[in-house]
C-alpha cells in the first residue's frame, strides 16, 4: 500500500469495503466556518453506518486559553470521544465531510497523531459518495462503545509532527522550515481579517491556500501537481515543511495532501489565531 492509499479512500473502494461486510468505522465530520454544527445535515442523511463527530465539541477544547480558536482536545478526552464513536485500534476508520476536506482533515490528523494507523479520508467527501450512486441513511447512529486507546497524552508528543509558535516563527525566519500558510490569499496578505486579532501572516511564511491542493470535484490533486505547487513556492523535495491556518483546522488538509505524497509536514495547531493574539509577535503583510 503506497502513501496515497494509506491516506485516502475513494467512494468506490468504500462501497466495496461495505459490500464485503468488512468491519469499518465511518465518521461524519461535517463542519465549516459558516455552518460549524453539521449535526442537522447528518440527521437528514449520511453514509450508512456513519457516526456523527462534532468538531467544535469533540475535536476542540475551548476551555484552553492562549492556544488559538480550536485548541486540540486532551488525549484522554479524545480517547473517550473516540470510544463513543465505536473506534477500535484493530478496525479501519474512514472519515468524511462535505466542505473541502477541512473537517475530515482535522479528524484524520487527531486520530493518526494518537497512534491509529488505519485512518483514511474519503477522497472527494460526501459529494463523491453521492456522485458514485451511494445511498444515504437518515437519523442517528449509536455504535457499540469502542476500545481505542490514545498512545500519547499530549498531541505534541504524538506520531504527527507539531510546531509551537516559537518553533514556527523562528524556523520560518531562519529558513529551517518552509512554513505554509493555508488561508485565503487576502487574509495572508493582511487585506482582510474577519476572525482574528491582527491581519497578516507569520514572517517568512508562504501562502498555499488549502483548497489549492483539491481538484474542482473536491478530490486531492495527483502527487506531481502537489509537487508543482510546492516548487512554485521554492520548496524542494528535501525541505522540511510546516503548516498553519487560522486555527489549526484547514492546515490539516495540507498535511494530509503531503502525507499522500509520502512527505511529513508539521502542524502549528494554534496557528494564526494563537500567533496574532500575542501583540509581541511580529506580523508581516503583503505577498512576502
Amino acid at each position: 500500500m503506497g502513501p496515497r492509499s494509506k491516506v485516502l479512500i475513494s467512494a468506490g473502494e468504500l462501497t466495496e469495503l461495505l459490500r464485503a461486510g468488512d468491519p469499518v468505522s465511518i465518521l461524519d465530520i461535517r463542519w465549516s466556518l459558516e455552518v460549524p454544527d453539521g449535526h442537522p445535515a447528518y440527521l437528514r442523511g449520511h453514509i450508512p453506518g456513519a457516526v456523527y463527530v462534532s468538531l467544535e465539541d469533540e475535536l476542540s477544547d475551548h476551555s484552553v486559553t492562549g492556544r488559538g480558536r480550536h485548541p486540540p482536545p486532551t488525549g484522554r478526552n479524545f480517547e473517550a470521544a473516540a470510544r463513543r464513536w465505536g473506534v477500535r485500534r484493530n478496525r479501519p476508520v474512514v472519515v468524511y465531510d462535505d466542505w473541502n476536506r477541512a473537517g475530515s482533515g482535522r479528524l484524520w490528523w487527531l486520530l493518526t497523531a494518537s497512534g491509529l494507523t488505519d485512518v483514511r479520508i474519503l477522497d472527494g467527501g460526501l459529494q463523491a459518495w453521492i456522485s458514485a450512486g451511494g445511498e444515504l441513511e437518515p437519523g442517528e447512529r449509536t455504535p457499540q462503545p469502542g476500545t481505542f486507546t490514545v498512545l500519547p497524552e499530549d498531541f505534541s508528543d504524538g506520531v504527527r509532527s507539531t510546531l509551537t509558535a516559537d518553533e514556527a516563527g523562528d524556523g520560518a525566519e531562519a529558513g529551517t522550515w518552509a512554513l505554509l500558510d493555508a488561508r485565503a490569499p487576502a487574509r495572508f496578505r493582511g487585506e482582510e481579517e474577519p476572525l482574528d486579532k491582527a491581519a497578516g501572516h507569520i514572517p517568512g511564511a508562504v501562502n498555499l491556500p488549502f483548497t489549492a491542493v483539491l481538484a474542482d470535484d473536491g478530490t486531492f490533486l495527483p502527487d506531481d501537481a502537489i509537487a508543482r505547487l510546492l516548487a512554485e513556492r521554492g520548496i524542494g523535495s528535501g525541505d522540511s515543511v510546516g503548516a498553519y491556518c487560522g486555527s489549526g483546522v484547514s492546515a490539516t488538509v495540507l498535511v494530509a495532501a503531503l502525507a499522500a505524497t509520502g512527505r511529513d509536514a508539521a502542524l502549528f495547531p494554534g496557528s494564526w489565531s494563537q500567533w496574532s493574539s500575542d501583540p509581541s509577535r511580529p506580523v508581516a503583510r503583503g505577498d512576502h
